[in-house]
């Protein structure tokens, strides 16, 4: 415990500390957000936020975390590096989609390999591929979700914090850590980030805390359910990314847009807004939800079979009831064909 305690103060403060410096770094380096048809602010924000979550949650884990598997806590390392350097460039210069998907595809390659890796099939090859389509889908959900200020911080900050919770019941020491330099490092850079935000995380903090979150997920295990019961945990807990970007898929291939290049305000939070939420009031709505499907997510954990899967199905019945009502008014109208590039 007091470990835990160390690695949360560490990340903490070095998030507090480290996001002003990227704020004045940001201008001088070129990494800025200015306002377009797409955004939602009115004015030029840096964004090198993804910096100092980098930093605070790597020093952290370095100095004061425990790293008892070391090939895997690399493998955790070198991934989220690489998700995060990429961010960094598309950033600053802006990168293709297809790029960062194969740099995705790889970083989940090195945590099968490391043995960090779905483990719920009886075959290998299935886990494979589940554990890189884990991967991908978490990292780019969560990226997907830093659309409003404060968004995926909170959100990420919310996850972070069950899965924390949960390797106190299994004795997690490596992913208990992780997930509470997490916590540390997003709750430090919120205090700048929430509405109205004087700096964003960009591509490089969301790419970074997505591919985290994601390795967190898949390390998770409860010795005392079933895997047949458990693999939902993690499921719900990214329960609210999941949905904002399947969301997002549906409606664009819906309205024969391309999902990964098409830029629009067609984001969960985004409808919450046009049907009358300030966008305070929306991120704390959320705030509310990712905070319910954690509650739910912990119950999972010691349910039954019948148990696990009623809440299971019940929350999937209340997302196809969101998925349908989010594509009609007031929460969504339909849009002009956007022209300009995809930086989400």
């Amino acid at each position: 415990m007091t470990v835990y305690i160390l690695v949360f103060v560490g990340a903490l403060v070095l998030a507090i500390g480290a996001t002003p410096a990227a704020r004045w770094l940001a201008p001088r380096a070129g990494f800025v957000d200015r306002p377009e048809a797409r955004r939602i602010h009115r004015r030029p924000v840096p964004r090198l936020g993804g910096a100092a979550i980098y930093l605070a949650v790597i020093v952290a884990m370095l100095i004061l975390g425990e790293r008892r598997n070391f090939a895997q806590f690399g493998s955790i390392l070198v991934g989220a590096t690489g998700v995060s350097f990429m961010g960094l460039v598309d950033d600053r210069w802006g990168l293709r989609p297809l790029v960062k998907l194969v740099g995705q595809i790889l970083a989940g390659l090195l945590l099968y390999a490391s043995g960090v890796s779905v483990g719920m099939f009886p075959y290998p090859f299935l886990n494979l591929i589940a554990t890189v389509l884990w991967v991908g889908y978490i990292t780019n959900a969560v990226n997907f979700l830093d659309n409003m200020d404060g968004l995926a911080g909170g959100v990420s900050a919310i996850a972070a914090a069950y899965f924390a919770l949960m390797c106190s019941f299994s004795g997690q020491y490596l992913v208990g850590a992780l997930s509470i330099a997490v916590l540390g490092a997003c709750l430090g850079f919120l205090s700048y980030n929430f509405n109205p935000a004087s700096i964003f995380m960009g591509d490089s903090g969301a790419l970074f805390l997505g591919f985290v979150l994601a390795a967190t997920g898949i390390k998770l295990r409860f010795p005392d359910n079933v895997t047949f019961v458990t693999w939902m945990v993690p499921v719900l807990v990214m329960g609210l990314p999941i949905f904002d970007t399947t969301l997002v898929i549906i409606s664009r291939l819906r309205r024969r847009l391309n999902p990964a290049t098409t830029p629009g305000q067609d984001h969960t939070s985004h409808r919450l807004v046009a049907a009358g939420m300030t966008q305070r009031e929306a991120v704390l709505t959320m705030y509310v939800v990712s905070f319910v499907l954690g509650l739910l997510a912990t119950f999972v954990t010691r349910a039954s079979i019948l148990e696990g899967y009623v809440v299971g199905g019940l929350v999937v019945l209340v997302g196809l009831y969101g998925l349908w009502r989010a594509e009609r008014p007031p929460f969504f109208k339909a849009q002009p064909r956007p022209t300009l590039r995809n930086e989400e």
